[in-house]
């Protein structure tokens, strides 16, 4: 009897252990660890959301297999340490999901979307203390500092909220994104640049703050800010080589013209 072919996953696990071998490896991937992957991780991340938003799935299944090998990187290395293995990574997140689910597989109660994820929250809550992670006792324990800044001011806003920490109306929020306005103002008049920063930093907080009121998640609002900035901008430029222009060359009141021009066209298309 034949054995069966080893699974696609085993296939990656041994590629990355040969990678890892002393004895025959790659020089790069003997060189890394922890630290050096982590930016890799996450770029590999960013690049799975990039390949959903434009809706490109042959790319799609491309990047989740290469964030796929991150796991599987991180996890070479952990075995290799003694610390754990692949398997345990999986039976760790298996684990997790089925504690954080119990109205799946404990107790069905129909909970609705909104009603999980208030139970999801307050189960890791109570996993933090488990772990012995009691120390920090503040709402905010746990928010990882190197997300990127506007996810995670998003993320400590929702666990202050949590505390009634919050605004009651979105009028109360634009009233303070007025506030925060008139102080970047003030802090250019300074000419402080430490307080010029720190008053920006201030009202994209609160932007951060008035998309979560509506549920909204500020990260995916702005990326889509960027590439409406990119779809016009490159309208622009090229109604400026149609009309045989150097886009560049134009004044701002002219590429203005041509910006409302790329506009008006996108409302009548």
């Amino acid at each position: 009897m034949s054995t069966p072919p080893a699974s696609q996953f085993d296939r990656l696990r041994e590629i990355m252990a040969q990678l890892r071998n002393p004895d025959g490896g790659c020089p790069w991937d003997l060189e890394q660890d922890f630290e050096t992957i982590a930016p890799y991780t996450i770029e590999e991340a960013y690049e799975v959301a990039d390949a959903i938003e434009r809706r490109d799935f042959s790319d799609l299944k491309e990047e989740l297999g290469d964030l796929l090998l991150q796991v599987v990187f991180h996890s070479q290395m952990a075995s290799e340490a003694g610390l754990f293995t692949v398997d345990d990574v999986a039976r760790s997140i298996n684990d997790k999901m089925v504690r954080r689910h119990p109205h799946v597989f404990d107790q069905p109660d129909g909970r609705s979307a909104d009603g999980q994820t208030e139970a999801w929250e307050t189960i890791k809550a109570r996993e933090r203390a488990e772990k012995g992670r009691s120390e920090d006792r503040s709402a905010l324990a746990g928010v990882a500092k190197a997300l990127p800044a506007l996810m995670r001011a998003e993320k400590i806003q929702k666990r202050a909220a949590r505390t009634g920490f919050d605004w009651t109306n979105p009028e109360d929020i634009l009233e303070k994104l007025d506030e925060e306005s008139l102080e970047v103002r003030e802090a250019i008049e300074s000419q402080d640049m430490d307080a010029i920063e720190d008053e920006i930093g201030d009202l994209l907080f609160v932007s951060a703050n008035l998309a979560r009121r509506f549920k909204l998640d500020p990260e995916i609002a702005l990326r889509k800010a960027n590439a409406k900035f990119e779809r016009r901008f490159r309208a622009m430029e090229a109604l400026a080589a149609k009309r045989g222009q150097d886009f560049s060359s134009l004044s701002l009141n002219e590429q203005g013209a041509l910006w409302d021009a790329v506009k008006a066209t996108e409302k009548t298309g």
